[in-house]
């Protein structure tokens, strides 16, 4: 696997971790339980620092770290506001659509475990 494999790898997770940031974050602007929010705060804390991992290993790697979300994550976002709206926002609803971005989120990181990246990177990862 090359350097530049390596950072397209981490560039990818960089954008899934700050969907799950972004999304968590409106999930818990929207929520009416305080335990709920607090969880989904707590997560988008922890994919917040995830960026900034997965950011500085790209710049160790010498890439240039993703700075954004995906366009997938942002059309989710949008259908969870646009549903929300329609439906009035539900603390199950929320949960539901947060439990969804996780698989996705999983199975990125999973199929990023996949390659062959180096020790050090694929521990963080």
């Amino acid at each position: 696997m090359t350097q530049d494999d390596t950072i397209d790898i981490l560039n990818d997770l960089i954008e899934t971790s700050k969907d799950g940031q972004l999304g968590f974050t409106d999930a818990a602007e929207h929520a009416t339980s305080i335990d709920i929010r607090d969880i989904f705060t707590a997560r988008a804390e922890e994919c917040a620092s995830a960026v900034s991992e997965l950011q500085i290993l790209v710049s160790q790697c010498g890439g240039k770290p993703d700075e954004s979300g995906s366009v997938a994550g942002a059309v989710h976002r949008g259908w969870t506001i646009l549903r929300g709206k329609l439906s009035g926002y539900t603390d199950l609803a929320l949960l539901e659509e947060c439990e969804r971005g996780e698989d996705v989120a999983k199975a990125r990181y999973r199929k990023a475990l996949e390659q062959t990246l180096p020790e050090p990177i694929r521990t963080i990862v």
